[in-house]
Formats: C-alpha cells, sequence, structure tokens
C-alpha cells in the first residue's frame, strides 16, 4: 500500500499566479484599533472612494517578482559556513523595485515566552509554526516572521499592505485587524534590496498521517516519496518540501545555497511522535543544494546529508542536491519480458563491471554509448554494476556507501544513470546492481550518530561497530531503519528498472559472532549466534521485491553454509528458520575450491581432484551463481590468467579450459571484467582493463583477442543450449560420466535439457593430448559432433580437436554406460559434444 500526502500534487504542474488572497472589508480591518486607517489597495472587487474616485489613501502595491530567491543570487558563491558576502542575504534575495507605501495600523504583538524565542533563534524549537506565520487572536490576526538580517517585513495580500514591527534578533511581528487569515506573501526588506516571497509558517504539513503512520511501522514500501527533499505544488504554491527523521533532536533546520547556508530562518517541525521533522519551502525548486542543521540532545549542532537525498554533490563535496526526475523511459518491450521465465531456468550470464575504471573518465551518458553493444557483442545477459550508490571514498569501490538513494555523481545525474539502463534494456541487456545494506562508514555527516544518538546504527556499540572494516552494522531490529532498508531495495528496482540486486557481505549480517571473538558479542533471545533481527530483515526485503517488482532477482552473496539462503521465506528449514527467500546465491565454495585446484601444477592436480568435484555434493541445496569477481582479482591475488601456472601459452590454455568447464558446470555464470581477454596485470579502480592488450599493433593482441573470442562462443553457445541452464537447480540436468579420472586430470559429464537433450563435457586438466580417450555415452544418441573446443586456433590453442563426428560402440561399455566414443582430448582443453 502506498501513502499519499492528500495536498500532493506533480511537481510539473504550472505554479499559480501570484497575488490572489482575499481582503478583509470588516470596519476594523479599515480603521484599526489604534484609530489608523490600514493601507488597503484597490482591486477590481473593492468599491470606489467618494465620487467613484480611488480611495485616497491607497497605494500601489509592489509587483511581485515571481521568481524563487535561489535564483536570485549567484549560485556557489559560499563554501558552507563561510560569512556572508557584503550585501548578501541569508535568503539568496536580489534587489527588487522600490515600493510605494505609507504607515499602517499594526498593533504590536504579545511577546513570545522567552523559552520559546530562545529555542526558537538557537534552532531547538519543535514547533516552529505554532510561533511564526499567520495566527488568528482576539481581535484580529498575529502575524509573525523570523527573517535574520531583514531590516523590515511588509505582509502583502489583495488589498492590503502592513509593515511588521521589528522585534529584535530578525523576528518581525504585528497584529492585523483581520476577520481572517489571508492568502499573503511578505516583502522582505535588506540595507540594499526587497524580495517578496511566500511564507513557509502558512502552509500546512505537506506529508500525510498515513505516511508518517506506515513509516512508524516500518512498512512504508514507497518511503522515498514521503521523505527527503520533494519538489511539489503544495497549496497552489510550487516548492519543495523537506522531511527528516530525527527523533533524538531538540531542533533541526534547513541550510543550504539558498539561504547561504544560513538556517536561522528555517527551523522545521516536529510531526508528533513519528520523530519525522517537516518543512515546505516556497520558491526552491531543483539543483538546490542543501543540508540538515541538527541540534542534539546536548545543544550541540550538527551539519548533515540527506539519508533519502536522490541526488548529491560529487565527491568530495557532499551537500545534498533538491532532484526530480525527467527521465522517459524506452524500455517497455524489456520491462514486459523479464519476468516470463524464472532467472534459476533460464540463461543467466554475468559481466561485472565497476562503472569508475571499465573505461575511467565516461560519464553515464557515455558509457551508454560503449558498455551495451561491447556486452551485447561478448553474449552476456547481464551485467552488474559494483555499488554505484553514492559513497565518499573511491578506494572502496562504493561499498561503503553514504547515499543509499542516490547514484554516485562522479558520472552524472540521477537521470544519466538511468539513461544508461535504458540503454543497456534496449540492448537485450539485464542489469544488476550491487546493494550493500550490511554497514555504513562513520563520516560525521553522514548517518553516524545522526541526531546525535545512534539511530541507524544499534544502540550497543559493540553490535554497530564493524569489526573488519571500520564501519557501523544497521540496526535491523528497529522498524523505521528496517524500512530505509527495504525501501531503498524497491526504489532501485522501482524507479531506476533495476532488474536484480546483488546483496553484499550477507555473511555479517547473519551472525553476531562475526569476526568476533568469544566475549565481544551477546548472543540472542534463544542462546544463538543468529542476527534474527538480520533474517527477519532480509526476509521481508526479498518478500517485498518479488511481490512488488516481477522479474527481479535477488543474490546473495554468502560464504557460509547458511542453511536456505534461496528457499521461500514460508519454508521452514531444519535449523529452524524460514528460508531467506534469495533468488540466487553465489558459490563461493566452487570459486575456492576450483580456483585452488588450476592453480596447481598439472602433475599435482591428481592430488587435488576432489576440489574440482566437491561442489557437485551440494549443488542442489542453493540456486547456485559461479562466480569469478572482482574480489578474486585484486589485492595480491592476481588476475585469472595470471594464477595458471607454467609458461604464457600453458597459463591461458588452463585458463581458457577453466572457463569452458565452468560454463558447462550447473549454475549460472559471473567474470569480472578485464578477465574476458586474459588480462595479466589485477585490477586496479584507479585505471581499470589494459586494453591496449587488444591494440591491433601490439604483437601479443591475438592471444588476448583469442580468449575473447572464446567467452563470446561459450556465451553463444550457452544461451542455444537449454541443456546448460533449463536444470541447474534439479539433479536431474546433471549427470557424471567420469568424476574420478584424478591420474588424468579428465573430468566428464553430461548436462540435460527439460526435452532429455544431452551435452556432453569433456575437460582436459593436463598438458598432453590424449588420442582415443575412453568415454561412456548413453546409447539412444546415434552420433555426437564437437561444438566448441576451447584448443581452437581461433582462440590461441594448438587446433587437436575432433573434426568428425564421434559414433558410439555399443560393443565396447564404458564408465558404467552402455556404449562409449573415443574422442581425442587436447592439452589444457575443454569440448563440448552435442548429438548429430
Amino acid at each position: 500500500m502506498t501513502a499519499r500526502s492528500s495536498s500532493r500534487r506533480p511537481s510539473q504542474e504550472p505554479a499559480p499566479t501570484r497575488g490572489t488572497a482575499v481582503r478583509d472589508t470588516s470596519p476594523e480591518a479599515a480603521t484599526g484599533r489604534s484609530g489608523v486607517p490600514a493601507t488597503f489597495l484597490p482591486g477590481r472587487d473593492e468599491p470606489a472612494g467618494p465620487g467613484g474616485a480611488a480611495s485616497p489613501t491607497a497605494a500601489p502595491a509592489p509587483a511581485a517578482t515571481g521568481t524563487p530567491p535561489s535564483a536570485e543570487r549567484p549560485p556557489h558563491q559560499r563554501d558552507h559556513g563561510e560569512p556572508l558576502p557584503e550585501g548578501a542575504r541569508p535568503d539568496g534575495s536580489a534587489p527588487a523595485p522600490e515600493p510605494s507605501g505609507g504607515s499602517h495600523g499594526v498593533r504590536t504583538a504579545p511577546p513570545l515566552d522567552p523559552g520559546d524565542r530562545d529555542r526558537l533563534l538557537s534552532g531547538a524549537h519543535h514547533d516552529p509554526h505554532a510561533l511564526l506565520g499567520a495566527h488568528p487572536l482576539r481581535g484580529g490576526v498575529l502575524f509573525r516572521v523570523l527573517r535574520p538580517y531583514a531590516k523590515g517585513v511588509t505582509v502583502l495580500a489583495k488589498g492590503l499592505r502592513a509593515d511588521l514591527h521589528d522585534e529584535g534578533d530578525g523576528l518581525f511581528g504585528g497584529v492585523l485587524p483581520l476577520s481572517a487569515i489571508p492568502e499573503y506573501e511578505l516583502l522582505v526588506s535588506y540595507d540594499d534590496n526587497e524580495v517578496t516571497v511566500h511564507d513557509p509558517y502558512r502552509f500546512l504539513p505537506a506529508v500525510g498521517e498515513l505516511d508518517l503512520h506506515l513509516f512508524g511501522e516500518g512498512r512504508h514500501e514507497e518511503l522515498w516519496q514521503a521523505m527527503g527533499a520533494m519538489p511539489m505544488v503544495h497549496q497552489e504554491v510550487t516548492g519543495t518540501r523537506f522531511t527528516v527523521w530525527a527523533p533524538n533532536a531538540r531542533g533541526v533546520r534547513v541550510v543550504g545555497n539558498f539561504n547561504y547556508w544560513d538556517g536561522t530562518g528555517f527551523p522545521m517541525r516536529s510531526l508528533g511522535s513519528s520523530g519525522v521533522w517537516e518543512l515546505f519551502l516556497p520558491g526552491i525548486g531543483e539543483g538546490e543544494l542543501y543540508k540538515f542543521e541538527i541540534t542534539r540532545p546536548d545543544g550541540t549542532r550538527t551539519l548533515r546529508a540527506d539519508p533519502m537525498a536522490r541526488r548529491t554533490e560529487c565527491p568530495p563535496a557532499n551537500a545534498s542536491v533538491v532532484h526530480a526526475s525527467h527521465h522517459r523511459w524506452q524500455d517497455a518491450a524489456w520491462m514486459e519480458r523479464r519476468g516470463e521465465r524464472p532467472v534459476h531456468a533460464a540463461p543467466f550470464s554475468v559481466y561485472e563491471v565497476h562503472l569508475g575504471s571499465w573505461r575511467p573518465g565516461l560519464t553515464y551518458r557515455q558509457l551508454a554509448q560503449q558498455l551495451p553493444a561491447y556486452v551485447a557483442d561478448l553474449g552476456f545477459t547481464h551485467v552488474e554494476l559494483m555499488p554505484v550508490a553514492e559513497h565518499p571514498f573511491g578506494g572502496s569501490w562504493g561499498y561503503q556507501v553514504t547515499g543509499f538513494y542516490a547514484p554516485t555523481a562522479r558520472m552524472g545525474t540521477p537521470d544519466d544513470f538511468k539513461y544508461l539502463v535504458d540503454a543497456l534494456h534496449r540492448a537485450g541487456i539485464g542489469v544488476l546492481m550491487d546493494w550493500v545494506p550490511a554497514h555504513f562508514p562513520r563520516d560525521e555527516w553522514a548517518l553516524a550518530e545522526f541526531d546525535g544518538r545512534p539511530l541507524y546504527e544499534h544502540e550497543d556499540p559493540a553490535r554497530a561497530a564493524h569489526p573488519d572494516w571500520g564501519t557501523l552494522e544497521f540496526d535491523y531490529g528497529r522498524a523505521e531503519v528496517r524500512n530505509f532498508l527495504v525501501a531503498n531495495a524497491v526504489y532501485w528496482c522501482e524507479e531506476f528498472h533495476i532488474d536484480g540486486l546483488r546483496v553484499d557481505a550477507v555473511a555479517s549480517m547473519l551472525y553476531l559472532d562475526y569476526s568476533r571473538e568469544p566475549g565481544e558479542w551477546t548472543p540472542n533471545a534463544h542462546g544463538g549466534r543468529e542476527n534474527l533481527d538480520a533474517v527477519a530483515f532480509l526476509q521481508e526485503m526479498n518478500a517485498t521485491v518479488y511481490r512488488r517488482c516481477p522479474g527481479v532477482v535477488t543474490v546473495a552473496e554468502e560464504s557460509t553454509a547458511w542453511d536456505g539462503v534461496t528457499r521461500a521465506t514460508h519454508h521452514v528449514g531444519p535449523g529452524g528458520f524460514g528460508g531467506l527467500g534469495f533468488g540466487l546465491k553465489w558459490n563461493m565454495g566452487w570459486m575456492h575450491d576450483s580456483l585452488g585446484y588450476v592453480s596447481k601444477e598439472p602433475v599435482h592436480r591428481k592430488y587435488h581432484h576432489n576440489e574440482m568435484t566437491f561442489s557437485m555434493v551440494y549443488a542442489y541445496s542453493e540456486n547456485y551463481v559461479l562466480p569469478i569477481s572482482h574480489d578474486e582479482v585484486v589485492h595480491g591475488k592476481r588476475s585469472l590468467v595470471s594464477k595458471m601456472p607454467g609458461d604464457w601459452w600453458q597459463q591461458r590454455a588452463t585458463q581458457r579450459a577453466y572457463l569452458g568447464f565452468m560454463w558447462a558446470h550447473p549454475g549460472k555464470q559471473l567474470l569480472f571484467m578485464g578477465q574476458e581477454f586474459a588480462q595479466g596485470a589485477e585490477w586496479a579502480e584507479g585505471h581499470g582493463p589494459d586494453w591496449w592488450l587488444l591494440d591491433p599493433s601490439y604483437s601479443a593482441e591475438p592471444d588476448h583477442r583469442g580468449v575473447r573470442d572464446l567467452v563470446r562462443d561459450l556465451n553463444r553457445r550457452y544461451t542455444d543450449t537449454p541443456a546448460l541452464w533449463e536444470q541447474d537447480t534439479v539433479p536431474e540436468g546433471f549427470s557424471w560420466i567420469d568424476g574420478g579420472a584424478s591420474e588424468d586430470n579428465v573430468f566428464s559429464f553430461l548436462r540435460y535439457g527439460t526435452d532429455g537433450t544431452p551435452l556432453l563435457a569433456v575437460s582436459n586438466f593436463s598438458p598432453v593430448v590424449r588420442h582415443a580417450y575412453p568415454v561412456g555415452v548413453p546409447e539412444d544418441v546415434a552420433a555426437w559432433r564437437e561444438v566448441l573446443n576451447t584448443d581452437d586456433v581461433r582462440y590461441g590453442g594448438s587446433g587437436v580437436g575432433n573434426p568428425e563426428p564421434l559414433v558410439p560402440d555399443a560393443t565396447v561399455p564404458w564408465n558404467g554406460r552402455p556404449a562409449s566414443i573415443t574422442p581425442v582430448l587436447p592439452p589444457l582443453a575443454t569440448v563440448w559434444l552435442r548429438p548429430v
């Protein structure tokens, strides 16, 4: 269910015409209590003066500028906290024409309670709207305005102009003899200019009660519509609604370039027990920089970026940016068909990309001109983007997030990122992104102790501190924090059309004792080590995403043997827990074991043969992805080809054989950028892949191009062969022919489609040619033909293969099969064969 404020209007709605307030025509308004006539301005509906002429006391009203204050001063003139330049005003005002006017019968306003006044001026008042704005009282309407640095403030309404009394400290007030509150504006005068503005404190809350209720319950699935900075039309006035959750704050003020980072005149109101603070600022629109100035419980202040900001400044700057999307999606065909087939029973071959270094220096829109074509040419079905949410430190690769709702500004705007996703979809490429709900950094301008006390993090310091990364873990047991994260997952899928979320560091969330020694953690209510709050959060996140976003897949990076990672949340396992509800899980065990095997010299591989076969013992316990990710090619681990022993030819041959084995093995595939062309160096985010290796002028270019050509053919054969993906997650899709030929370093197995059509894969991880090698096969296949050979000369191999069909010999049963074939096995190679 989606909560919407009844007052919200589309931001595209045109702004109303100013000056529509109704003049009070009571006798009291005409004379005032003081006996001095108030100044009224004649309009079309006003009676003329004696003899049909206008009233002699009338004076023309100053023309409203109709321009937001932020547009009336040069943008970005000051850093945060820098003193005001000479002549500048905190609301960004610009000179206006000198108005005409006269004296007015305005009574002095009742003085503010000293405590209220002090709290208001210090930014620690919970309800500034009760003190500021217009309020009816006996005998008139009280107006009070807080405009620091102003020389004077005048109330303008239809037929009315009244100067307020200066009450000191930037406060102006007065009582006008009106019977009702009119629709009014304020003419704010400074030493050298004037500006006409709407009073922010005359508006009702721009966030609905249902929004607040759902948020408090942790059930607001479109939280980004209720929180943060939202350009909108509210009570027929264009502006931006600011909302922030800070339940421990004594007060919150909005600061930004529109008020020269001085929030004195822009305090927010607390909306009851929700902990949400709100303020609608008329005239503030897209592109404005802002933060929240929070008064902590101890009275100190902190300046914070908006946790719900949908756009940010480019790091190292860290202000939030008011944003509204104008992107028009063109991927309707993709969105309609993406959920036609369950992902575990569909082709799923993933190219992992770090956008900032794939082609360093490119923007999102420039990437959209290159990345989709490259990925489509190689035949991958999906890309997985390393974290794109805003992060302050590039060296974290995006895994220490501060702006959970904002794509990083390093490569463009949120709409630019949507353009890239749109381009990938139109090229037939699905988009997964890494999502990091496990922790967040301690930057003092971000989430850590956001309102002066632990808020997003757990209140227990030992529970909050992540022992490995120096970050803070979320408090998954708090409804609002859980809502913040669940809605964030939905946000990326719905607003950016993301097709899948790969959830990072799931193991660190699931276990209370993760990387902690005895005595450094507290058991759960049942005495166990499981983080029950995190389990409930992950289940809720998965259930919500799958319910709201058909065709989306969630993928867990989970490195332990937790039971039921990809089991449905309502199916309780032997451990007493329902499944976590993920669609897929990274098979970290397969990755570790298989890379360990191929990194050994061939002569030693027979002692590690089981490392390549053990994965089939648990292959159907989860829905797996076989990942060769960025984590395996950095920090001294070496690139994929550099892990292989032997000379340069043997290294490339072993990588090719390994990729052939990987693509045939049950499970989906993931390959990190640069490994598709056998880059020899480790990845570094500073310069990305070594594209020069594919320069035709480089003497070894054919070696690297050959590996890339193999990856392209692997993907094409894979996509065209249902036996390789239809039954990845059930035993009926796989059968060993010989998993025990350790002395030969040979592995052979069959894959089956749902119609029973097989594919035969044989891998030889020995550097010798094995002629007439017997392989047992089913008796119902008349002949087999070689459809892929990683030793093909086109890939840089030696060209040993089986050009002619292989006819089974029923007189020679082998490997427990009724017939056999005797292919030649190339050195350090994998061959695939299909029925003729």
